[in-house]
């Protein structure tokens, strides 16, 4: 049994642990509250990007002669994005995307595909590295604090490997953010967009997913000029559209990164809490215990002097 020194240097370290998981389920959920603010915000813009880009792909026709809408019927090489975070302390946020990136690659596998890796960040980009998987580009420091300049830079390195036809189709896989305690792992097709469901058939406009009756009908019958003509703003879209998707991404990452680091930081703090009392329990067994001791030396003592 431990002595009465060795537990309490145990409850004083624990209580500085739930000091500072405390701290750090504080600071995760304030800047949460900023991160779920600019997912509500990008909603919108995002759908009405994805609404005209529809439009304009409706309205040009055949848009093959573009490289970036060049859908292979073929395809040999697949590229995975991982999302993931720079650091760790948030439950099983980077081990679920991880986990699914290689179920995913061994599937394509199977069906004869070539599988290489682009990741962002240190979580995603170590476990690869360990596990010895080809990875042609990564990008870290911003996971939890991601900007459109960062997403545009990912879409460019996905866009020209597509259009060199380095790659022939783009998964990422990313956490969706649903709640604080809830976070769902996906996988989204980005590259070709046709399978993305912006041009083509199975093509769903969000924004008119959300009218109803004869609204939808005049809708779906209005007519749409475009300056300039639907071909060359197509070419200025997709890239656009692909940036933007990808910065929505990176911006539910983020919130499901925070969510499932306050989530464990409570967890954890909550542990401690309970660790604390039981350490408590045992210091005074312990000393108990010593009291005990001390009282039948004294009687043994006593004793033998009688």
């Amino acid at each position: 049994m431990a002595n009465r020194k060795e537990v309490t240097n145990q409850i004083s370290s624990v209580k500085n642990i739930r000091q500072i998981t405390r701290a750090m389920e504080a600071v995760a959920a304030a800047r949460l509250r900023k991160a779920e603010n600019r997912i509500a915000l990008l909603r919108p813009y995002a759908q009405a990007r994805r609404s005209l880009t529809q439009r304009a792909a409706e309205g040009a026709g055949s848009l093959t002669h573009l490289p970036i809408l060049d859908e292979r019927e073929d395809v040999k090489t697949l590229a995975i994005v991982l999302v993931t975070g720079d650091r760790g302390l948030a439950g099983a946020f980077n081990a679920n995307i991880i986990r699914e990136g290689l179920e995913l690659r061994e599937q394509a596998i199977e069906e004869g595909k070539e599988v290489v890796f682009y990741v962002v960040g240190r979580r995603g980009a170590g476990a690869m590295t360990f596990r010895k998987q080809t990875i042609l580009d990564s990008w870290t420091g911003f996971t939890d604090r991601p900007a459109f300049t960062n997403a545009r830079d990912i879409g460019e390195a996905l866009t020209a490997a597509y259009i060199d036809k380095e790659i022939d189709k783009v998964e990422v896989i990313y956490n969706r953010y649903v709640s604080p305690l809830t976070q769902h792992v996906y996988v989204q097709t980005l590259l070709p967009v046709q399978e993305a469901g912006v041009v083509g058939e199975g093509s769903e406009d969000e924004n008119e997913a959300e009218l109803e009756g004869d609204l939808a009908k005049a809708h779906a019958r209005s007519s749409w000029e475009y300056e300039p003509e639907p071909e060359e703003l197509m070419a200025r879209l997709v890239p656009d559209y692909i940036n933007t998707s990808l910065y929505r991404m990176l911006l539910e990452s983020a919130a499901s990164e925070l969510g499932a680091r306050m989530t464990a930081m409570r967890s954890a703090a909550d542990n401690a809490e309970t660790m604390i009392d039981d350490l408590t329990l045992e210091m005074n067994r312990v000393r108990q215990a010593e009291i005990t001791q001390e009282i039948l030396e004294v009687v043994g003592g006593a004793e033998a002097l009688g």
